[in-house]
């Protein structure tokens, strides 16, 4: 086999210009080698990266979507919450407002009825002799049992 031939071309100044090889003729490389098809691999190329965009175009919208999804769900989580102390507030003001009419509707029956006017007279009684009460002893108490509670 013959030796490759290489030529270097120097200019004034020790630079490299140009440089020539030169195979020889009789060169044979053997062995088998796939031919490439250039227009499918550009074909695959550009079919990748036009997925890849999609792709990458799908993964912004969903992110996006997710902020929304994630900021609507802390907004609804935020109105429960605000819902739940209303509700309880308006228990106690619904009880507050029931023990206020039930004292008004007492107090309008006791005005009605006049049950609360002054004594427009004094009685004097006698004193009530209490050694002659009876006193009923608590053993001597009969104790109706019922079953069960």
């Amino acid at each position: 086999m013959q030796q490759e031939i290489l030529h270097l071309n120097y200019n004034e100044f020790n630079e490299l210009e140009s440089y020539e090889f030169e195979l020889p003729e009789e060169t044979v490389i053997e062995g088998i080698f796939e031919q490439e098809d250039d227009e499918k691999q550009m074909a695959i190329r550009k079919l990748n990266f036009t997925l890849c965009i999609m792709l990458i175009a799908l993964i912004a919208v969903t992110t996006v979507s997710y902020y929304f999804a994630t900021a609507n769900e802390m907004t609804l989580n935020q109105i429960s919450r605000e819902t739940v102390v209303f509700n309880e507030e308006n228990a106690e003001l619904e009880n507050q407002l029931d023990k206020l009419k039930s004292f008004n509707n007492v107090d309008k029956s006791m005005q009605k009825n006049n049950l609360l006017s002054k004594a427009k007279q004094v009685i004097e009684v006698t004193e009530v002799d209490t050694a002659n009460v009876a006193k009923v002893d608590a053993d001597q108490k009969v104790l109706n049992w019922a079953i069960g509670y």
